[in-house]
């Protein structure tokens, strides 16, 4: 069994270290590099918090807003209009 860091010669002529990432080229690092960025899913925790503080900031506008005297009277008017439509 290989050791974690152990160099080994690939068929390709190339070095490899075992139990690790490929030693590979300049090209080879920044094509293993834009595979990483893509295969990265999600957000991260920093992304995470600014979300969340967004998500509220946008409820507690929307909870103010459809609290006030004219939203509110007007959704009254909206559903006491439904509810008394002839049928």
């Amino acid at each position: 069994m290989a050791e974690h860091g152990e160099v080994r010669r690939a068929e390709t002529g190339r070095d490899l270290e075992v139990g690790g990432a490929a030693r590979v080229g300049p090209a080879g690092w920044w094509r293993a590099r834009r595979a990483a960025a893509r295969r990265d899913e999600g957000m991260t925790t920093s992304e995470y918090a600014v979300g969340t503080i967004a998500a509220a900031a946008f409820a507690a506008v929307l909870y103010k807003i459809v609290t006030s005297g004219a939203v509110s009277g007007a959704l009254e008017s909206v559903i006491g209009k439904a509810l008394d439509a002839p049928f």
